[in-house]
């Protein structure tokens, strides 16, 4: 099966770089929907529940689709070199990101760092980031779980299975949070499982163990690192390039801070998962990685089909092609029912603000923002459509800004740890108090700042990457001038809830 041909020239280009915001948490006092009852956003879900959703946002086509694709651009050193420093990034992010969940563990709460933090007008463009960064993934993810569905069912249309699709996940997250969370654990376990088996059945092929096979298979070792251009065939600069998709990659693991609102005893929860997320990260990742790269040539990785099938097909796993259809669709549904999730208590915790219209606040009986969710899905389906009807014109720069809003989001979290920790400190705040601290302060949030910032201007270079500049930055000028221009240079007065929100 040709993998490289799974997705339409629109949607391919996202790969999952969004897969993968916000101002002001869930209230004392909010209205359900037909109902005058107050209702609060429910703490429903677990540390486990939280690492798995963190997963399903990680996981995604862009690495069982495209990881081939990253190995070819650096070579196999290069490759394993770009997503080490991808795990680094994503731990030094995830730990700045702990101090700011447990202190503001409410819901669509990477906004409400920014606006706590750096005012209210750099939450409000935070929030807009994130909310259309997902947005456009919903659209994509939508599309290309529909071509794969064609595989076993040719005859049916794919925007049938979009719609079948949409409404599924719609379902799951309409029902409540815990059941939300519990699928997306099952979902995010079907990607795991498959990336297990990679690494242990290839790793066994990599020193010529290869019991499901029919025929032998020599011992590569590591052989194929060696290239005819040396360890790094594209130099050092191969991967920082490859380093700008990697990041892209890992992105969605900051989902445990949108989720915060909803999740049981958050200053103990909150960092367990954030501690196993990104070890499990690094070890599946990069596990991954260094696999494909030790059994297939690197020049070859990738080119006619997932390098997840070209691995199962050396080591003999039947049916290799079917399997990881099924496993890529379920990674492309898990990646979209977080993003869902992560749309709706976006615009939720807007509202919230007041910052966006207050009928986002309507809550369920069961402590579901639908009306968000509703808008939410909505938006993502139209997203899908200029996918087909114009591609090349205003879907282009939805995906432009949802890339270049992957790195933005990140550096909005580094930026608001550290001002947070410096007015902490400067108003004789005691550390020991912290639930959870950043370790290394400054030098943690300065140094992944400065990181994620060399990202952001390598993309100039790039020339496949650079329309994420020319349409991301004057995005963000404009949430800011619409902010300025509506609400006023200091923004609304909030009522405060930097603690924890209520629990229903």
């Amino acid at each position: 099966m040709n993998y490289s041909d799974l997705r339409s020239p629109a949607t391919r280009g996202l790969d999952d770089e969004c897969e993968k915001l916000m101002n002001r948490p869930s209230g004392p006092s909010v209205e359900t929907a037909g109902s005058s009852e107050p209702r609060q956003l429910r703490r429903a879900m677990s540390a486990r529940h939280l690492v798995m959703i963190a997963l399903g946002g990680v996981i995604g086509s862009g690495l069982f689709l495209s990881s081939g694709y990253t190995i070819a651009q650096a070579g196999p050193l290069g490759a394993v070199l770009a997503y080490l420093l991808g795990a680094f990034v994503v731990w030094l992010v995830m730990v700045c990101l702990g101090e700011l969940a447990v202190t503001y563990p409410v819901s669509g709460s990477i906004h409400i760092y920014a606006a706590r933090t750096m005012g209210p007008a750099t939450g409000f463009a935070t929030a807009w980031l994130y909310w259309l960064c997902w947005v456009v993934a919903l659209g994509s993810e939508f599309t290309a779980s529909g071509i794969l569905m064609q595989r076993w069912f040719p005859n049916v249309d794919v925007w049938v299975w979009c719609v079948v699709f949409a409404a599924i996940l719609f379902t799951l997250n309409a029902i409540s949070a815990r059941v939300f969370g519990e699928t997306e654990f099952w979902f995010a376990l079907i990607k795991v499982l498959a990336i297990v088996a990679l690494i242990v059945l290839g790793g066994m092929a990599i020193f010529g163990f290869t019991p499901l096979s029919s025929e032998p298979h020599d011992a590569v070792l590591f052989s194929n690192f060696v290239t005819p251009e040396g360890l790094l065939p594209a130099g050092l600069g191969g991967v920082l390039i490859t380093s700008l998709a990697v990041f892209y990659a890992f992105s969605g693991a900051e989902i445990v801070g949108v989720a915060a609102g909803e999740t049981k005893d958050p200053a103990r929860n909150i960092p367990r998962a954030l501690r196993s997320t990104v070890l499990r990260l690094l070890v599946l990742f990069v596990g991954s990685i260094v696999v494909i790269a030790a059994l297939l040539p690197y020049d070859q990785a990738g080119v006619s089909e997932s390098p997840f099938v070209e691995v199962f097909d050396i080591v003999g796993v039947p049916y290799a092609a079917d399997i990881m259809n099924f496993v890529v669709i379920t990674a492309l549904l898990s990646v979209g029912n977080s993003g869902l999730y992560s749309c709706a208590r976006m615009l939720f915790s807007l509202a919230e603000e007041g910052y966006a219209p207050r009928a986002f606040t309507k809550l369920t009986r069961r402590g579901i923002p639908m009306v968000a969710l509703l808008v939410s899905l909505a938006i993502g389906l139209v997203s899908l459509v200029t996918s087909v009807v114009a591609a090349e014109t205003v879907y282009i720069v939805l995906v432009s800004i949802a890339g270049f809003a992957a790195v933005a989001v990140w550096m909005a979290i580094v930026a608001a740890q550290f001002f947070h920790r410096r007015a902490f400190l400067r108003e004789g705040g005691d550390l020991s108090t912290l639930a959870y601290r950043t370790p290394m302060y400054p030098l943690v949030p300065i140094l992944a700042f400065v990181l994620l910032t060399a990202s952001i201007v390598a993309i100039a270079f790039d020339p496949n990457q650079v329309a994420a500049l020319y349409f991301g930055i004057p995005f963000v000028g404009l949430c800011y001038l619409f902010f300025w221009l509506r609400y006023g240079r200091k923004g609304l007065t909030p009522t405060r809830r930097d603690e924890e929100a209520p629990v229903a």
